[in-house]
């Protein structure tokens, strides 16, 4: 596996062009979509990022070492019980999403008799995470007997931005405006990766893309304005010759319909790779599809590559699954999944390169 850094640095300055004055924080969370939270830190820290959101508190308690002072680090999901104090301790802003965090994080400032910083969130539609409409005027009254809490942003995530046409992106919108309207002069933060392609409107004073930074679609059916950061290689374990008729893989699920050249590849369910793949994705040699024959097992799979030179492949020849010719999309569309999914999946066996 392969990780363009340089590409996640451009990717953050186009997002950046695209959003100004608006900031742009870094959604870090599952690892850095399992590209490693702390070399992409690293790397948009030196890009001019100083806000970044996981989901949660043991992501963010282990990534803020790695964070200088003048960097936000940012709890999606808030806090339950018990790490109030621990994340104080590591200058850790729980993203709030109900009363009892609220009651918790406010108690535990009130013990530290300092003030804390927290987010507040509101659920303008997607039914998630948040405070529900009928209760923000009781957030706002306790905000205000709460001086032990430093209110940074009100926030809100959009459900259906990748597709941008819905109407729900309307709904959120106005919802959102209210809340903005009724905690102001606090700052905004709403658009995720598919936001930032909304317009201003949409984006805040601050917008967290995610998957947008590390090279997928952010919306359906459009052009990706992203460059990708993200490339798999899998290894040949084996190759042979079959005859007609011959079964491949667990329950024969497939059967050669003439003389047949395989190859068995090092990489199964267990390392991401989805199961239902199975009959139905590719891998590429040189820009040669491969078809995935059988069912992908929990450290293999099994591909045609009749159509190959008889030398093309030998024992320890890697194979393209996330590249040029397929992108990270495609094979998302061929295991019937997103790309998110895809992503952060893929297993820790990978060796991970970064350029």
């Amino acid at each position: 596996m392969t990780v363009d850094l340089a590409a996640l640095r451009r990717n953050f300055q186009r997002i950046a062009s695209m959003t100004t004055p608006a900031r742009v924080a870094a959604v870090v969370k599952a690892d850095a979509y399992g590209l490693g939270a702390i070399r992409v830190a690293e790397t948009l820290l030196d890009a001019g990022c100083r806000h970044f959101f996981v989901a949660q508190a043991e992501e963010a308690i282990a990534l803020r070492p790695h964070l200088p002072n003048d960097a936000q680090l940012f709890v999606l999901n808030g806090l339950l019980p018990g790490a109030e104090a621990a994340c104080a301790a590591a200058q850790v802003i729980p993203v709030i999403n109900c009363f009892a965090q609220l009651y918790r994080w406010r108690t535990q400032a009130h013990a530290e008799r300092r003030r804390l910083p927290a987010v507040l969130q509101f659920d303008t539609g997607m039914s998630r995470l948040g405070f529900a409409p009928a209760e923000r005027a009781a957030v706002r009254m306790e905000i205000a007997q709460s001086p032990e809490l430093e209110i940074l942003y009100v926030m809100s995530h959009l459900a259906s931005a990748d597709e941008p046409t819905k109407a729900q992106n309307a709904a959120q919108l106005a919802e959102m405006q209210m809340v903005k309207k009724e905690f102001a002069p606090v700052p905004s933060s709403f658009a995720n990766s598919a936001g930032v392609l909304m317009g201003k409107d949409y984006h805040g004073s601050l917008v967290r893309p995610g998957i947008a930074l590390y090279g997928g679609a952010p919306q359906v059916n459009a052009v990706n304005p992203m460059e990708p950061v993200v490339s798999l290689a899998i290894a040949v374990a084996q190759t042979r010759t079959v005859p007609r008729g011959t079964m491949v893989g667990y329950s024969g699920t497939h059967v050669t319909g003439d003389s047949t050249r395989l190859a068995t590849l090092c990489a199964g369910y267990a390392d991401g790779l989805p199961r239902s793949l199975s009959g139905r994705g590719a891998v590429y040699f040189h820009g040669q599809r491969l078809p995935i024959v059988g069912r992908v097992s929990m450290d293999s799979m099994t591909v045609d590559i009749s159509d190959l030179p008889d030398d093309a492949l030998d024992l320890g020849s890697l194979v393209e699954v996330i590249g040029p010719h397929q992108p990270l999309e495609m094979l998302a569309a061929d295991a019937g999944t997103i790309s998110y999914e895809i992503l952060t999946g893929l297993g820790r066996r990978f060796f991970r390169s970064y350029c």
